[in-house]
């Protein structure tokens, strides 16, 4: 499921929905900013006809200025009307950046609020949903689209804040002479609408940069992943002519892009400069009006259409980044459909074991296991044999809720899986992969992946489980060592104690072992084995291995065959 994209407009307004307040506040701010500015605009043009002689028959703008100034109770001289008017246009300054600090805060939270609804709706999708993602698209979502989707948003309140001080301007003029401005400015934007062809281009780019960039770390993260076997058989030639095609269409897409942007700019100037020099042309010669009127009124039009055409520039990136906010809501919403339903509330527990009863489960009508039945007992170590795609890895997620039988049920302690809630039942749960997967980060954080509830004696304790603490004890700074890029600093046998102790930190009634061992040496592999049948006596263990010494620890052994207990 995709989102609907609405435009580069209904990003702006999917924003404002989402914040309010800020958008009031930002809003307000401006326009408040927007009055004074003119209003000290008017208070100098007054001071400027005062200095001229140019006193009869005031505009309204110079009018509104000169009772401001007696309501104040000030004498309307030079140097007041000066005074007044840089203390408005500072006030304005004042404003401006209380709006400009609640736009920055927004972008922040822009940013933040996409990565982590996205991070959420993912964490709670179905497994199988989460298997089928490529890493590279969800990187791309939360490094790269997030980013732009929230500089859409700030280019938004750009154009916003040029569109209000456009008006002002624009206002101001009219009051001046209504006739004549109005002209101008339909001049001015008819110049402007003849470059929105730029605009459009701009848009197409940033739609297929965000294209390819989710199609290229796609592919780098998935290739990059495999690239030392493929260096080591000298293939890694396939991957660069892959990814240097799609850098060319990247780096075209990136040009059209900043062709576009740069063309805006320098189509925009000159024709503003002509529109200027036209008019100052038309209102002195054809209409007669006075110098200093006219200069403050071309003044005043020229500030109103330079701020619509950096409006246009700002609605210009906006329409670059918009495609990156509705690819990321897209992928967000496609999460979210997949969400894992909840199922029931009873407390579980693991006092007498587990059981399967003729439990069938099928992938896409292909059914990988068949009518199974069988029990695991609680406080003994059971170990799944059988060839590749016999169906054991599918009973350790069935076993962890990850999958839902299609037909039969499971029981924990003689209550359905499905009645009971979930969540608890997975913290019961320590599990062990085949590949350790460790970040570069202290051993301590290794351990409790940040979990704040847990302390450095909860560390211990589960590395004294794992038989790890003496290696750890050793490294330079203990708990707090780094352990390098995938804990590259640690031997697998080390790293495999690692896995085994941060699976025993949280103290779990169920030990999953899948294929734990089968990357170790026999060295370590007999010292894991060891490990987990001293274990046996303090909880369930679930293993897949086909090593023997697991399997001669083993109190049960099942062997599966094409999805059916042998």
């Amino acid at each position: 499921m995709s989102a609907v994209r609405k435009g580069a407009l209904g990003m702006l307004i999917a924003f404002v929905r989402a914040y309010p307040l800020r958008s009031t506040i930002v809003l307000v701010a401006l326009v408040v900013a927007s009055i004074l500015d003119g209003l000290g605009l008017s208070v100098l043009l007054s001071m400027l006809n005062l200095a001229t002689g140019e006193t009869e028959n005031p505009s309204l703008p110079e009018q509104t200025a000169l009772n401001l100034i007696n309501q104040l109770g000030l004498d309307p001289t030079t140097a007041v009307l000066l005074s007044v008017g840089v203390s408005l246009i500072a006030a304005k300054a004042v404003f401006v950046l209380l709006a400009n600090r609640q736009v920055g805060y927004a972008v922040a939270h822009v940013a933040t609020d996409l990565r982590l609804g996205l991070i959420q709706a993912v964490m709670d999708s179905r497994w199988r949903y989460y298997l089928s993602q490529p890493v590279g698209r969800l990187s791309n979502s939360l490094a790269t689209e997030a980013n732009r989707a929230s500089e859409g948003f700030y280019h938004g309140a750009v154009m916003a804040t040029q569109i209000i001080n456009a008006v002002i301007f624009g206002a101001l003029a009219m009051l001046i002479s209504w006739q004549a401005s109005l002209a101008a400015l339909l001049c001015g934007g008819l110049l402007l609408g003849l470059l929105h062809f730029l605009v459009t281009l701009a848009g197409r780019a940033g739609r297929d940069q965000t294209t390819l960039l989710k199609d290229l770390l796609s592919v780098m993260t998935d290739q990059l992943g495999a690239i030392k076997p493929l260096k080591a058989m000298g293939r890694e030639g396939h991957i660069d002519a892959l990814m240097s095609a799609q850098t060319k269409q990247l780096k075209k897409a990136l040009k059209n892009q900043v062709f576009s942007k740069a063309a805006l700019i320098a189509l925009q100037e000159p024709l503003l400069a002509i529109l200027v020099a036209t008019g100052f042309f038309f209102f002195v010669v054809k209409m007669g009006m006075g110098m200093a009127t006219v200069v403050v009124m071309i003044f005043l039009i020229a500030r109103a259409v330079n701020h619509l055409a950096k409006a246009q520039r700002a609605y210009q990136h906006m329409s670059i980044s918009e495609s990156a906010y509705w690819s990321i809501k897209a992928i967000t919403l496609e999460a979210a459909t997949e969400k894992e339903p909840e199922r029931g509330q009873a407390v579980p527990s693991l006092n007498t074991g587990i059981a399967f009863r003729d439990v069938t489960f099928s992938y896409d009508q292909r059914p990988t296991l068949q009518e199974i039945n069988l029990f695991i007992p609680a406080g003994q170590l059971t170990v799944l044999t059988g060839p590749s795609g016999s169906g054991k890895t599918t009973i350790i997620d069935l076993v962890a809720g990850l999958l839902q039988p299609t037909q039969g049920c499971i029981e924990i302690d003689g209550i359905n899986l499905d009645d009971i809630d979930r969540q608890k039942w997975r913290h019961l749960i320590g599990y062990v992969p085949q590949d350790a997967l460790l970040v570069n980060e202290s051993v301590f954080y290794n351990l409790t992946l940040g979990d704040g509830s847990l302390s450095e004696q909860d560390a211990l304790q589960a590395l004294a489980l794992a038989d790890a603490a003496d290696f750890v004890d050793a490294l330079e700074h203990g708990l707090h060592t780094p352990l390098g890029e995938r804990g590259g600093r640690l031997s697998g046998g080390q790293r495999q104690r690692l896995a085994l102790a941060r699976a025993l930190i949280h103290k779990p009634k169920l030990l999953i072992l899948d294929e734990a061992t089968s990357n170790l040496d026999s060295e370590s592999e007999q010292a894991v084995v060891a490990t987990v049948t001293r274990l046996k006596s303090q909880l369930t263990l679930l293993a897949v291995s086909h090593d023997e010494a697991m399997t001669q620890a083993a109190d049960q052994q099942i062997k599966l065959s094409d999805g059916v207990v042998q």
